[in-house]
């Protein structure tokens, strides 16, 4: 890895989702996981990492006080510089997390860039606050992958054989399961590459995408590399994940 005295790494931590197919009037990633939200997980796997110097927590804006007094306060989360409002969707809190992290010291706002071209630019995590089972060997993975090639998502290789349906539901394609991945956060990649690809996003008015990754490989026509992450690195969506993810823990 590089020298980590003079890069700057950042991770966005998205925690704005409603979870409306958890049936409940809880928001998934504010549930109890063990006697923690299931946000707080996340938020703890970066706050132990050392290769990262700060984290941006995305949340809608009615959270920003919770978040701030029952989970940061209260868990002495200190990495946690800023808590910021998201969007409507996904990619629009993503964008709000990145221009909270152009303000970070050192990166030039226009550009993303740093404002010293000798040191290593910075690195930029973006996790969905849904998958509390991060680990440090997954951030160190992805970490080495985005300083050797600019741009890697986790993921895993998929177990069953995929089917590729038409309208109608009817198979039309199968596609060698060798080649599929699983893909999985946290997507990571150099500042200023996925700053400028989510500037351009933003202001070609394109809507369909969904996830980080998609969108460095359509706006910066750049290759993303697949890094293995965790069969473990589950995301909260049912409550049968919830009761998966407390049997891990526990």
């Amino acid at each position: 890895m590089k020298d980590m005295d003079h890069q700057k790494n950042i991770a966005i931590v998205l925690s704005a989702g409603q979870g409306n197919r958890m049936n409940s009037d809880i928001p998934k990633q504010y549930m109890d996981l063990c006697g923690m939200p299931v946000i707080a997980w996340s938020l703890k796997a970066f706050q132990e990492f050392d290769a990262v110097d700060e984290v941006i927590l995305v949340t809608s804006a009615e959270d920003i006080e919770y978040c701030r007094n029952d989970i940061i306060d209260k868990y002495r989360f200190d990495k946690v510089k800023k808590i910021v409002p998201g969007g409507a969707e996904r990619y629009l809190s993503v964008w709000e997390g990145l221009k909270a992290a152009r303000d970070a010291e050192g990166i030039l706002p226009e550009t993303g860039r740093v404002r010293n071209d000798a040191d290593p630019e910075p690195i930029i995590f973006i996790h969905d606050g849904a998958r509390p089972m991060i680990d440090r060997p997954v951030l160190e993975r992805t970490l080495e992958g985005a300083e050797t090639y600019r741009a890697c998502v986790a993921g895993m290789p998929v177990k069953d054989t995929i089917k590729i349906a038409d309208k109608e539901g009817f198979a039309v394609r199968t596609p060698n399961r060798r080649l599929v991945w699983q893909i999985q956060t946290p997507q990571v990649f150099s500042f200023s590459l996925v700053y400028g690809a989510y500037r351009r996003l933003i202001e070609a008015g394109i809507t369909d995408v969904t996830d980080d990754a998609m969108v460095v490989e359509r706006m910066a026509d750049t290759r993303v590399k697949l890094v293995e992450g965790s069969y473990r690195n589950l995301k909260i969506t049912t409550r049968e994940d919830i009761e998966i993810a407390r049997y891990m823990l526990s």
